[in-house]
């Protein structure tokens, strides 16, 4: 299978054999935090230090809130018992004090949510940047295997869920440095209190501990069957597939393949929701059977009159805080760690390095190119593919050559421009540049000494000039080379019939955007070879929209603006093809046959036979 063509059909493990995570493993995992808390500094460090200053000062107003709660049924104990001339101005100065405190800890609440929000939105936008820019470093056929897919798909999934861990990771220091006021306080009173609240909590966190496992390892098994099912929801409902779903009738096929899948992922995730229910329930029980034993312990040291009442709801109030925030403090640990392993998933995207890199005193493409590309014993073989996509090519593309490239589809043409342009470097052999091997040159400066418009260009949902910027985009502003490029492809004509003229959105996904022919859409396309001053021009098929005779006009206007320029072209009509200076024939990958026209058609080889073919239909 050609990987530029993968189909929605792939062979998944529909029983994938699920890893499930170790206390090692979720210890492991939290390697990764430092450096996620340096991508949070990065985003910003007045928002970081803020929140991180918010939390402290509430961390500590839970006990102040307790203790000052404690002092004023104490207060009124004693003046209900009217021991003494009690005045009540100081149980009024406690309940001032506990308003207060209750004002500010809703007021640091707020601040809290609202930095780690604004802080959260800010870290989804920056960590999608850097997705983008790592992803703009690697190679195309990188892009064309399924398993970096996953790992791209996975690394995406991170950039919004990520600013939860954000959260939680602050939010479980301030619950760690509360619950350390409050453990000193019940060691102080009875060190058996906290033992019999670890026996209270610790069940439950360890079976939240193992269905969270159990919930990453399906999650990730999943991952490839995810993207099928993310797939065949866009092309169920989707402008750009609309037509062949109607025409082919496709609407059943996919409902059924989304249908079989989703009710794979329910069935999966229900069984795991029930047990994670059922366990959740047990070890609930539990730890209320905890908590009423160390409160009916706490009552009859009250009763017995060893604590006042004021102490009882001290104690009582502390033990029952301590124990919410043990359990949060330890599934929350189960959902950092979960996150953390994710988060793995993040930063492994950014390990994956591209082969094609810049040699270190890289040279600049020469200014005129004078001996040209020479391809030496050429080949490639995309990733997991057991065949030869090119092989064995030996050939030289001259200064201001035109040259043709004919073969049947899979021939290997496309793969051969992509050579040569260097978004795939060679398999075997190497291809030169007067004299140097491309590998030892200027990457940028080569792209930008190579205009190419492929068979499969992207309609790109902008404004008209935008779209032919594209071909050029450090010049998006200047509109008379847009304008110039327009009018070299017969844009121009177009242009001035759009009721926005070059500044009309096109396509149909934001308002008022106007959608084009495919004719149409081609003209823009072809504009955006005219963009650069290129001297290696390579047009991949892009007129099959328009008719023969369009096509021949468009080659032939072309030839004239490339005059002294090298261009390679692929096209099936040999009307157009017999225009270049050389014809270069591509069977099964390897070269069979170079030469003019009329040299090729005086061989009567693979090239003679495929253009009287099609002079047949003509007839």
């Amino acid at each position: 299978m050609n990987p530029r063509n993968r189909s929605i059909e792939k062979k998944t493990n529909t029983n994938p054999k699920l890893k499930t995570l170790t206390f090692k493993d979720r210890l492991s995992a939290l390697q990764h935090v430092p450096e996620f808390f340096k991508l949070v500094w990065q985003t910003s460090r007045v928002m970081t230090l803020t929140s991180i200053g918010l939390r402290l000062i509430r961390s500590v107003i839970p006990l102040a809130i307790l203790y000052a709660g404690k002092l004023i049924i104490d207060e009124v104990v004693v003046l209900n018992a009217g021991k003494g001339a009690f005045s009540s101005d100081h149980l009024w100065k406690w309940v001032a004090i506990e308003f207060g405190l209750v004002l500010l800890s809703d007021i640091l609440s707020r601040g809290i949510s609202l930095m780690d929000g604004l802080l959260g939105d800010l870290f989804s936008n920056h960590s999608s940047i850097r997705i983008m820019a790592h992803a703009a470093t690697l190679d195309l056929d990188q892009f064309e295997d399924s398993v970096f897919y996953d790992k791209l798909e996975r690394a995406r999934q991170q950039t919004a869920g990520r600013t939860i861990l954000l959260s939680q990771l602050m939010s479980q220091v301030q619950d760690i440095i509360t619950m350390a006021f409050f453990a000193t306080g019940l060691v102080v009173f009875n060190p058996w209190l906290i033992i019999l609240l670890v026996v209270a909590v610790v069940p439950a966190f360890l079976g939240e501990l193992h269905f969270n496992d159990r919930s990453y390892a399906l999650t990730r098994g999943q991952t490839p069957e995810r993207r099928e099912l993310d797939y065949l929801r866009y092309i169920g409902a989707s402008d750009e597939t609309a037509k062949e779903v109607k025409i082919f009738n496709l609407s059943g096929f996919i409902i059924d393949r989304f249908r079989h899948l989703s009710r794979k992922f329910y069935t999966d995730n229900k069984r795991l929701a029930f047990r994670r229910s059922g366990w959740g329930t047990f070890f609930a029980m539990v730890g209320s059977t905890g908590y009423y034993g160390a409160y009916v312990f706490i009552l009859i040291k009250t009763i017995s009159g060893s604590l006042s009442i004021g102490e009882l709801m001290f104690l009582a109030g502390s033990f029952r805080q301590m124990r919410s925030l043990l359990e949060s403090i330890l599934n929350r640990f189960t959902s950092i760690s979960q996150s953390a392993v994710y988060l793995g998933d993040f930063f492994e995207f950014f390990t994956i390095q591209p082969k094609i890199t810049e040699a270190k005193n890289a040279l600049p493409i020469p200014k005129p190119i004078l001996q040209g590309f020479t391809f030496e014993n050429v080949g490639f073989r995309y990733i997991n593919s057991p065949n030869w996509a090119n092989r064995h090519l030996n050939f030289t593309l001259h200064p201001s050559e035109k040259l043709a490239l004919v073969g049947e589809n899979g021939a290997g043409k496309t793969t051969l421009v992509k050579l040569l342009a260097r978004l795939y470097d060679p398999t075997e052999g190497r291809i030169m540049l007067d004299g140097h091997d491309l590998k030892e040159y200027n990457l940028e400066s080569l792209r930008m000494e190579i205009g190419i418009i492929f068979q499969d260009y992207i309609r790109y949902q902008m404004s008209f000039a935008q779209n032919i910027a594209i071909g050029n985009i450090h010049q998006k502003d200047n509109r008379e080379l847009i304008k110039s490029a327009a009018q070299k492809s017969l844009a121009d004509v177009l242009a001035e019939k759009l009721p926005n003229q070059y500044d009309q959105p096109l396509g149909r996904r934001f308002n008022e955007g106007t959608e084009l022919s495919g004719g149409e859409w081609q003209k823009i396309a072809l504009a955006r070879a005219y963009m650069k001053d290129a001297q290696l021009l390579i047009l991949d098929e892009p007129t099959a929209a328009l008719d023969a005779r369009a096509e021949y006009t468009v080659f032939q206007r072309f030839a004239e603006l490339t005059a002294g320029k090298s261009a390679v072209l692929i096209s099936h009509r040999f009307s157009t093809v017999r225009m270049a200076d050389r014809i270069l024939v591509l069977e099964k990958g390897e070269l069979v046959e170079i030469g003019s026209h009329e040299e090729l058609l005086l061989k009567n080889g693979r090239y003679a036979e495929l253009f009287h073919l099609q002079a047949m239909g003509y007839r």
